[in-house]
């Protein structure tokens, strides 16, 4: 018997969305496709919202790139 139910993961569980009809202890085989989900622009940079907060390195490293933006990089007229 093959079978196309839908779930949700729940750690290393799936909750299915429908009763399989297979007797409880029956060996199954699974295979998992992730469903996209339909999201609005920008909900991706709001997940990893904080996620270097604890690290103190990247201070360090985005103070050098703050710097390095305010550096004069337009070309010397000479005197003359």
């Amino acid at each position: 018997m093959t079978k196309t139910v839908h779930g949700t993961v729940h750690g290393r569980m799936i909750e299915l969305d429908a009763d399989l009809g297979v007797a409880d202890g029956q060996a199954v085989e699974v295979q998992v496709r992730v469903i996209p989900r339909h999201r609005k622009w920008g909900d991706g940079i709001l997940r990893c919202e904080g996620a270097l907060a604890d690290t103190p390195e990247w201070d360090e490293i985005m103070d050098e790139i703050y710097r390095a933006r305010k550096q004069e990089r337009r070309p010397q007229m000479e005197d003359g």
